[in-house]
């Protein structure tokens, strides 16, 4: 049964996403941190372009309960990913009105979130929202780690011969790589596909069509020198 249909019965229901504050006001850590950030969630959202039902979001609230909502003492994971769910827009993520919470959750550590990160929010992902896979990056230092729910109980991921761990629900690699991003070099966290491709950026993916139409130019001006115009 629906909220809506619920709420026709006369049973009080929790808010909904339109009534839950989703800006507490509090910006990232860092430029690093936001642009580390995009390099996790427009791959993903470009590579399932065509799928109607996986929602990727970061930096955004996670609501699991009223007592949660009351105490307004938990702030949304920077990247998560949600799988089996409609795509559409949402203000925020509130678990009783969609069903379900994140299949998978980055969090991005800094000098004041790390211990909160590792600690208080581990638990969360782990005995409230039961996050199946949950990983963290510290986009300074390098430092990562992941975890999957294992009955009740987070587990490390073992890193694989390459040097990645591997997300089982995703199928697919988190992976760093050294590189230029916006103008920033660093050693950054992406996702790779099994088989060893980077999934590329929204500007990775503009230039490498760029570079197709100029080599399909090429092969054209190459072909009128030497046979003069196409056929109409």
């Amino acid at each position: 049964m629906t909220l809506a249909e619920l709420a026709e019965y006369g049973v009080t229901i929790p808010p909904t996403e339109d009534e839950l504050p989703y800006d507490d006001g509090v910006p990232m850590e860092s430029l690093r941190h936001v642009l580390q950030m995009e390099m996790l969630i427009h791959p993903l959202r470009l590579l399932w372009k065509q799928r109607q039902d996986v929602f990727v979001a970061g930096n955004m609230f996670v609501y699991f309960s009223e007592a949660q909502v009351r105490n307004q003492d938990f702030r949304g994971p920077d990247v998560f990913v949600v799988l089996d769910v409609p795509k559409r827009e949402r203000k925020s993520w509130v678990v009783w009105q969609e069903g379900k919470g994140p299949d998978l959750v980055i969090e991005l550590l800094s000098d004041s979130t790390a211990e909160k990160d590792k600690g208080d929010k581990k638990l969360i992902y782990q005995n409230q929202l039961r996050v199946p896979e949950y990983y963290w990056f510290d986009p300074y230092s390098g430092e990562l780690a992941g975890f999957v729910l294992v009955r009740g109980i987070y587990e490390p991921v073992e890193i694989d011969e390459q040097n990645r761990l591997i997300s089982r629900h995703l199928q697919l690699a988190l992976v760093r790589w050294e590189g230029t991003y916006a103008d920033v070099n660093a050693e950054w966290l992406r996702w790779e596909t099994l088989d060893g491709v980077l999934l590329p950026t929204p500007q990775e993916e503009a230039e490498a069509a760029q570079q197709r139409t100029a080599e399909l130019e090429a092969q054209l001006a190459r072909y009128r020198e030497r046979f003069g115009e196409l056929p109409e």
